[in-house]
């Protein structure tokens, strides 16, 4: 045993060696981080105990204090001579690992999720030398100052899950994460854990980790984290809870693309305007060719067009593309019950020879970024916005524009300054939907305050009853007409006294017109080629420029009304105006846009603050309906899927 100890230290010592020589190459300094040097030690003693727990080992990567730096390479590896009483020790405690273990544990402070050595640096060193994944240690915890940053934020959440789940291995790169793969689990975020669910989650990611390793994983800078999060969004926790190692490798081998999208920081690409039609070639005007088979596309919906609006607009969007591209399209209308048989219905549709699939609602995201992976010979598209998912593109609207054109009606017509405005889901696009009304509203009436209210909160009636009890009557509401019988008369922008309800004027979206260009870029292969040619995931985002969102008039607005609105309106087809001119100031005091002449795209559809002049807020998760609650867990913003942690928390 001696010898080999003999042996194994001098390797050790190499290793170490050979990473301090590295480090300069890195730009990395070659010694252990210092924790005393990084925060002021008096920090420690406010710590919190924690006790005695497992740690992984790769999150040991310092010491406390400086005593024992010149000992350890940046791994932990020795580096003192062979004959030091240091290596003498080392390799005695090496031998006691090897015959019957190392049981004490070690003593150490935790800060931002990382670990350092007060007692037990040796210990930590063999180890890691012989492959270790975790030790017992106890543990005190520092929190650091909250100082607003991501970092910060993100160790927060940590923190928040660690203390209800006991699990301290699980690292996210991205806020919200975790309250993700709580819900993946399907439970609440204040529900206790059980002993099962703690092993069986710990069973999964342990399996994860090694096939993630395996399939390269550790050449990516996400973490393993982020990976087994995309793996559940594509195949569900149950699943990850079933498949051993090497189903795991086979089915990440299928969605690589999809994993490596973690490291990017800007992961979605977003195509503002419908590409240019490509021209047919004078060789094949001249040639003679076979006409190319029929392309042929699903239209999948969640509820039969009967019984919804917005899925009815989506169906008149399909018959207007059928009848206009009747001679190269072939589009089959599917309807599925919920998202329960999703999955079933798109495979159904595979079945049938579709090449194409439109899922037309967010909520059907999962299901369609399975079949995409599982066939990735199949184009499936998403009808939603802000999802970096590489194997499904997505397409939405710029409703906001429109919104804006409502803002400034309301403002200008509002005798009393106070507008109301009812929001159906706390998504990406919707709360750009409110600040964009809100503004423009503002714009045409400096003192206007918008009053907001959520139809996923209370129901579109009862919404508008609640601003109508606040003597509000000129009120925005759904982008969408209903066809349940209270919500009929909530849509669009109208003055609503009493039992009368006057509709001034409603945003149109022009599904029809979408489809039409969505399926032209197909049928010439553009979209395939736009999806060769970046790594990033493709989100379709056009507005009133690609004539695929616009605003009707009511009979009632009066036409000074419509001209001042025609002036903005024609701006932004022109692509000549913007909502967004900055700078502005959110409900909290901030000034957004300070050195910016109005906001990019993406700062527009990550929105998760409301505007100044608007009395209200976003909900919290527990507050919403079913219905959105599911909508909130596949695009919401980020603060409506925090709330309910904090709730819990409090």
């Amino acid at each position: 045993m001696q010898v080999q100890a003999e042996l194994d230290y001098r390797e050790a010592l190499r290793l170490g060696q050979r990473e301090v020589a590295a480090a300069p190459v890195k730009n990395e300094t070659g010694t252990l981080p210092v924790l005393d040097e990084l925060i002021p030690p008096e920090k420690a003693v406010a710590g919190i105990r924690l006790g005695v727990t497992q740690i992984p080992m790769r999150l040991i990567v310092g010491t406390k204090t400086a005593g024992r730096v010149n000992a350890f390479s940046p791994g932990f590896m020795p580096l003192l001579p062979e004959d030091s009483e240091f290596a003498q020790k080392w390799k005695s405690l090496y031998c006691s690992h090897i015959s019957e273990g190392i049981r004490d544990p070690i003593k150490v402070y935790e800060y931002l999720n990382r670990y350092y050595v007060e007692e037990g640096n040796k210990r930590v060193s063999v180890l890691k030398y012989c492959g270790a994944y975790s030790i017992a240690a106890d543990v005190t915890r520092i929190m650091p100052d909250d100082d607003g940053s991501e970092e910060v934020k993100l160790y927060l959440e940590l923190v928040e899950f660690n203390r209800s789940s006991k699990i301290n291995f699980i690292e996210f790169s991205k806020r919200g994460s975790y309250h993700t793969l709580v819900r993946a689990m399907g439970k609440s975020a204040d529900a206790a854990w059980s002993d099962d669910e703690r092993a069986d989650l710990s069973s999964a990611y342990y399996r994860f980790e090694n096939a993630y390793q395996e399939a390269g994983g550790d050449k990516l800078k996400s973490t393993v984290g982020d990976a087994m999060l995309s793996y559940i969004r594509v195949y569900g926790y149950p699943q990850l809870c079933r498949d051993d190692k090497a189903e795991i490798r086979s089915n990440l081998k299928k969605m690589w693309e999809e994993v490596a999208l973690n490291e990017q920081n800007e992961s979605i690409e977003l195509k503002t305007v419908p590409a240019e039609e490509k021209k047919q070639s004078m060789l094949s005007k001249v040639l003679p060719m076979g006409k190319p088979p029929k392309l042929k596309a699903a239209f999948v919906y969640d509820v039969p067009p009967e019984k919804s609006g917005w899925v009815l607009d989506h169906e008149s969007g399909r018959q207007y593309a059928q009848t206009v591209l009747g001679d190269k399209v072939d589009t089959v209308p599917y309807i599925c019950n919920g998202e329960s048989n999703c999955p079933e219905i798109l495979e159904k549709a595979i079945e049938d020879n579709c090449k194409l699939i439109f899922t037309t609602s967010p909520r059907m995201l999962q299901a369609s970024l399975r079949v995409a992976v599982e066939h990735p010979d199949i184009l499936v598209m998403n009808c939603s916005l802000n999802t970096s998912h590489r194997y499904v593109r997505t397409y939405y609207t710029r409703m906001y524009e429109v919104k804006f054109i409502l803002g400034l009606l309301a403002g200008s017509l509002t005798r009393s300054g106070r507008l109301g405005y009812v929001c159906d889901y706390p998504i990406y696009g919707q709360i750009a939907g409110i600040n964009a009304f809100a503004l423009g509203a503002q714009m045409a009436n400096p003192d206007a305050r918008v009053y907001l209210e959520w139809s996923a909160v209370k129901g579109a009636k009862e919404a508008a009853l609640a601003l109508q009890g606040q003597n509000i009557h000129l009120i925005s509401s759904q982008d969408t007409a209903r066809f349940a019988e209270d919500d009929r008369a909530s849509f669009g922008l109208s003055h609503i006294g009493g039992d009368r309800t006057v509709l001034l004027a409603v945003p149109v979206w022009k599904w029809g017109v979408y489809y039409e260009k969505l399926l032209r870029s197909v049928l010439d292969k553009t979209i395939k080629s736009e999806y060769a040619t970046t790594a990033r995931a493709l989100n379709y985002y056009w507005g009133m420029s690609a004539g695929v969102v616009d605003i009707e008039y009511a009979p009632e607005l009066p036409p000074a009304s419509r001209r001042f609105a025609d002036f903005f309106r024609s701006s932004l087809i022109r692509g000549a105006g913007q909502p967004f001119l900055t700078p502005f100031f959110t409900q909290s005091g901030e000034v957004i846009g300070a050195n910016q002449k109005e906001l990019s795209l993406e700062q527009i559809i990550n929105m998760d603050y409301l505007v100044d002049n608007v009395e209200g807020s976003i909900p919290q998760y527990n507050e919403l309906t079913d219905m959105g609650k599911s909508t909130v867990e596949t695009v919401g913003v980020h603060q409506a899927k925090q709330e309910a942690e904090t709730e819990a928390e409090t």
